[in-house]
């Protein structure tokens, strides 16, 4: 793997060139870095057979590398080696709602990554990969559950994708329509925010009741309902 490199900026391609609302645009690779530390489902954007296909998947990134099953997408690397996906992470945080129906927006963070793939074989990767995206989703899991085996790893198509070639749009605060005659309709105009956050933790039915939650896991979703 290749060491990260936070202070390096992304780079400025024809692809990641921003071409509307460039205010919102950014090629700051700490944004990407929080924008993909926020999340762990990914769309990944690939021509399969001469189909394109949009296929969500998990993710995990280490700074420089982006890790993700892609089962579709390794099929497809077969055919053509050289394919280049796309793969967009987006969160968003809120309803923008102006006066007019038409200035209405989303307050959302936005990335996109570019590339040709690599599918990854070496055995000591792979399970750094895999703990990568394991622990993008559930920190501490992968030292808590059992790991994969010498089988489950040869049937796991796991990708790696360069961070290098990626965009960002970010978009905050409330509607932009105050210094226009909409302001004037008597109207509330503002932001309706989006929360996620994570409920109760909820048992398996077979699970034996002197099995109890890790530390890890209490943390993140609370007790058991």
């Amino acid at each position: 793997m290749t060491a990260p490199s936070p202070d390096r900026p992304l780079s400025h391609t024809e692809r990641t060139r921003h071409r509307r609302l460039r205010e919102q645009g950014s090629l700051d690779r700490a944004e990407l870095d929080a924008v993909l530390a926020a999340g762990f489902v990914c769309h990944l954007g690939v021509t399969v057979d001469g189909t394109v296909m949009v296929v969500p998947t998990v993710y995990g990134s280490d700074g420089s590398t982006l890790y993700f099953h892609g089962s579709v997408a390794s099929r497809s690397l077969v055919a053509s080696p050289a394919t280049t996906v796309c793969v967009t992470v987006t969160h968003i945080d809120g309803l923008v709602l102006a006066r007019s129906v038409f200035e209405h927006g989303i307050n959302y963070r936005s990335a996109m990554i570019y590339g040709v793939p690599r599918l990854v074989t070496d055995e000591e990767e792979k399970l750094a990969g895999l703990r990568c995206l394991t622990e993008q989703s559930a920190p501490g899991q992968w030292d808590y559950a059992r790991r994969p085996s010498r089988k489950e790893l040869a049937a796991t198509a796991l990708l790696a994708l360069s961070l290098d070639e990626a965009s960002l749009k970010i978009r905050t605060g409330p509607p932009d329509d105050g210094d226009t005659p909409d302001a004037e309709l008597g109207l509330w105009a503002g932001v309706l925010p989006l929360h996620t956050s994570w409920g109760p933790l909820e048992p398996a039915p077979d699970l034996a009741a002197a099995v109890t939650p890790p530390p890890h896991l209490v943390r993140r979703g609370g007790a058991a309902a």
